[in-house]
């Protein structure tokens, strides 16, 4: 039955299917289908049967839904809606190359389709056709000249082939199109100036990367980038004194960055990672976090680089120094921003001298060390002293030490959660996963409401292969009403998915794996549709060439 016009009545029922595709009202479409289908005249009518299939492909009834795609297309192989669906049902299959084909016939019978031809150029990028993708990009701009999406999809397609000055003069061209004041700041307009910054810098340009940007800052919303693409700029070209004013000023506005360390001291030829030279020495290098921590008595990091420069004596008098500020206001996170010293053997064994003979001397004399006299330290002083020495032993593999030393902390203070969390993280390295998921389960205990810690406890509960108490554990935090397997699946929880497939793995439980396999993967593809939607409505122009090449796919309606 091919090219069978459909009367007004039948029309309108038809959009309702494309409309019900688009909502995901897939069992209403079927409805309308059939209300079409029931009809002796149109019961062969091939878009119709095409649409049919496309709604049961979203049921999972794929094999039906091949079946009436097929004789769709074979009622009315000159519609272009029916290559449309089946180059959908063929991407819904992964099988990219042979949905590229089903767009082209379509397009043969529709060359101007703006929905198919956006939905090869997503499949062009997905297989990493750009020069594909710029001549379809460019025929989309040939259609819609006005519209921002054509401009930048095709700017972007020069872009993604290093193809720099193209795509810098269509951004340009479309940005005077665009009628914005200069003392007014909008979003669009600035994220447009920023991907423009962006593709400048990739091309080296930057002379005219840090012209445009001190040209246009007053129409960015991000001022901080602003500044550090001045300060990156200025390095680039060479102009060092400007360069460390941006990043001093970077470093006032946020003490905790490394990036703006490592930058001041390129800037001030003081990095052996600098172009620059002649390097500064380990005395000037020093003296610039001195004087920083001065500045921002409160901030970590201008005390913590500095013991990534230095060794031996030197080490030993900053890290004792370091230490015992933190242990006496008491920084549970004391040992994380240490962590990376455990590379060299001489550092961990200096950090461990120091800390374990604080520990004996406040064991005797609540000071870090005997020899010293002044205000003594609070109990909790020890306590953290402990904490730490349980984590240092636990990082370097010696367990029972590790377990000594929470077990000392723990005596003295059993309501602390840090210490039965790190007791259930020793367990853990140690392989014993029962004992741990036990001694996590007391960590949650003592506060119910810490949405973290239960979760954390579910995780160990679920490597110890616990599935049920699990489940039950997470059931504190989901909705009332439905079994928490339910609420998690639905909140796409994917953390609890992949450990309940690993659980049900190890005990052997294959179908149930498996299951939850093919539930994850539909929450991923669900996850790249939405994705995909946001972008296009929301994304700024910056990373949008990020999103293209990712490739995700989303939910189209055939046209």
């Amino acid at each position: 039955m091919p090219n069978v016009q459909l009367p007004p009545k039948e029309s309108n029922l038809f959009k309702r299917i494309l409309k019900c595709y688009e909502q995901k009202q897939y069992k209403n479409g079927l409805k309308f289908c059939k209300m079409i289908l029931s009809n002796p005249k149109f019961a062969e009518h091939g878009e119709t049967l095409a649409m049919k299939g496309l709604t049961l492909n979203c049921l999972g009834k794929k094999e039906e839904a091949y079946e009436f795609v097929r004789k769709g297309l074979r009622n009315d192989v000159k519609s272009h809606v029916c290559w449309h669906v089946y180059g959908l049902l063929q991407r819904a299959d992964k099988k990219y190359d042979e949905a590229i084909k089903c767009y082209r016939n379509a397009l043969k019978l529709d060359k101007d389709n703006l929905q198919i031809l956006r939905d090869l150029s997503l499949l062009q990028i997905q297989m990493r056709d750009l020069e594909g993708y710029r001549e379809t990009r460019y025929q989309l701009l040939q259609l819609r000249p006005t519209q921002r999406a054509s401009w930048i999809g095709y700017a972007i397609a020069y872009h993604l082939l290093k193809d720099y000055d193209m795509a810098l003069k269509l951004l340009e061209e479309f940005r005077q199109t665009q009628q914005v004041p200069p003392n007014k700041i909008d979003y669009e307009y600035s994220e447009l100036i920023l991907y423009q910054n962006q593709v400048m810098r990739e091309a080296d340009l930057f002379q005219e990367s840090l012209e445009h940007i001190e040209t246009y800052e007053k129409q960015v919303c991000d001022k901080l980038l602003v500044e550090e693409i001045k300060g990156e700029m200025l390095l680039k070209l060479g102009r060092l004194k400007e360069a460390s004013e941006v990043f001093k000023n970077l470093i006032d506005r946020n003490a905790e960055n490394w990036c703006y360390y490592e930058g001041l001291e390129k800037a001030l030829q003081l990095s052996s990672l600098g172009p620059f030279l002649p390097h500064g020495t380990l005395e000037e290098r020093l003296q610039i976090y001195e004087e920083i921590s001065q500045q921002h008595p409160r901030a970590i990091s201008p005390r913590r680089l500095p013991l990534n420069l230095v060794p031996g004596a030197k080490f030993r008098e900053l890290m004792d120094k370091f230490l015992r500020v933190n242990f006496s206001k008491g920084c549970p996170p004391l040992f994380t921003t240490l962590k990376s010293l455990y590379y060299d053997a001489e550092k961990i064994s200096i950090i461990q001298e120091l800390v374990t003979n604080y520990e004996a001397s406040l064991k005797k004399c609540d000071l870090f060390s005997p020899y010293e006299s002044g205000e003594k330290e609070p109990p909790t002083t020890l306590l953290w002293v402990q904490y730490f020495l349980a984590q240092h032993f636990d990082k370097l593999g010696q367990y029972s030490l590790a377990l000594d030393y929470i077990n000392a902390a723990i005596a003295s203070t059993p309501t602390l959660i840090e210490l039965f969390y790190m007791k259930a993280k020793i367990y853990k390295h140690i392989g014993n996963l029962r004992e741990a998921a036990k001694w996590m389960d007391e960590a949650q205990s003592l506060d119910t409401a810490d949405r973290f810690v239960n979760s954390k406890c579910a995780k160990y509960m679920l490597r110890a292969n616990m599935i049920k108490e699990a489940e039950e554990m997470c059931s504190k935090f989901t909705r009332e009403g439905t079994s928490a397997m339910e609420n998690l699946n639905e909140m796409q929880c994917m953390w609890f998915q992949t450990e309940c497939i690993s659980a049900y793995q190890r005990l052997g439980r294959y179908g149930d794996a498996l299951k939850k396999c093919h539930e994850v993967e539909r929450e991923a593809l669900s996850f790249q549709m939405d994705h995909r939607r946001k972008r296009a409505t929301h994304a700024p122009l910056r990373q949008a060439s990020a999103a293209l090449s990712c490739g995700s796919l989303g939910t189209t309606v055939p046209s």
